[in-house]
């Protein structure tokens, strides 16, 4: 069964709400969170748009993810911590919880927006998304928030650490090196011991002039591996 929606393409905020179990008594505050300016350059009746409310929206969310991983991650360290803020609070992420809570249906948006797709452009559900944030917290406050974000925290937050935990180590530390300006990392094997059928390689990785990690291994592609990993560990990235 499709979505009720109102004459004029969207979802209204009466369906919305009811639809998502929010408890929202300012349906005009949820009606602006939902209506984007190129509605308002066609519906001048409607007073304003959402970009104030997107605005509180991204502060309340830094806010909120902060304090939940601080909550739920306390062997975490302080850079860990901000990168994994960093990947919950980004547009693309925050357009995957509109995108799951079907956000794009109830969107206020211009015709011509609209048959642009604007209701799956991730910048747009982002927004959107952040509005419906701020309109929350100013009509039921923090707590509701935190009913509402917490469970889709949860879930994104075990998905980017197993994604990252999945990768190549080797590839995120010459990510890392890359992202802090330097060159890429270079790896030196420091001795080869053991016999033939048994060998065990040390290499050490480093990056300029200085020494980040070491590993071993059976093989050096082994060794390179633990050697990254361990330049991982010693930046508090895993």
């Amino acid at each position: 069964m499709g979505l009720p929606l109102e004459s004029t393409g969207f979802e209204s905020p009466v369906d919305f709400k009811t639809r998502l179990g929010i408890p929202f008594s300012d349906l005009l505050l949820l009606s602006r969170a939902l209506t984007h300016r190129s509605y308002l350059n066609e519906h001048p009746e409607a007073l304003e748009d959402n970009e104030r409310l997107e605005f509180l929206g991204d502060a309340v969310l830094d806010f909120l993810v902060g304090a939940w991983l601080y909550n739920h991650f306390p062997e975490m360290a302080e850079g860990e911590l901000t990168r994994l803020r960093s990947a919950l609070v980004r547009t693309d992420q925050l357009a995957e919880f509109a995108r799951n809570i079907n956000l794009g249906a109830a969107m206020r948006l211009g015709r011509g927006e609209a048959a642009a797709g604007g209701r799956k452009r991730p910048a747009l559900l982002c927004g959107t998304f952040e509005a419906l944030i701020g309109a929350i917290y100013l009509d039921l406050g923090l707590t509701e928030v935190q009913k509402f974000l917490e469970p889709m925290l949860k879930e994104a937050a075990d998905g980017i650490l197993l994604a990252r935990k999945e990768q190549d180590p080797k590839s995120v530390f010459q990510e890392w090196a890359q992202s802090q300006g330097f060159g890429p990392p270079n790896y030196r094997t420091i001795s080869t011991t053991g016999p033939d059928h048994d060998r065990l390689f040390e290499v050490e990785v480093w990056v300029g002039d200085k020494k980040y990690g070491v590993g071993l291994g059976h093989s050096k592609q082994a060794a390179t591996k633990a050697a990254a990993r361990d330049a991982l560990n010693s930046l508090d990235y895993y």
